[in-house]
């Protein structure tokens, strides 16, 4: 179990990518503090000057399955799509 869990092999002094860590407060499968368990860890052990930002978006009325209604799951798929494009470089100033 210990080699398949992400949060007890983060490496110390390494070098992540950027990552966009999800949850919802309702969801029966995973927990909301694990992803937010994943982020503290990522940003305890990671390389600021050379690692990509840890960000962590808890919504507090999903589950697992995140939004049950069209236009929310769309908006949740441009943030999505946006913190994609603005980790490539795609974004306008």
């Amino acid at each position: 179990m210990m080699e398949y869990s992400p949060i007890n092999n983060v490496q110390n002094g390494a070098t992540y990518p950027s990552c966009l860590l999800t949850g919802g407060l309702h969801d029966p499968r995973v927990q909301y503090w694990e992803p937010a368990k994943f982020a503290a860890e990522l940003r305890h052990n990671h390389v600021p000057e050379s690692s990509g930002p840890v960000c962590l978006k808890i919504d507090m009325a999903a589950g697992h399955f995140s939004a049950s209604d069209r236009y929310k799951y769309y908006k949740e798929l441009a943030f999505d799509y946006a913190f994609l494009l603005d980790q490539l470089g795609l974004h306008t100033t």
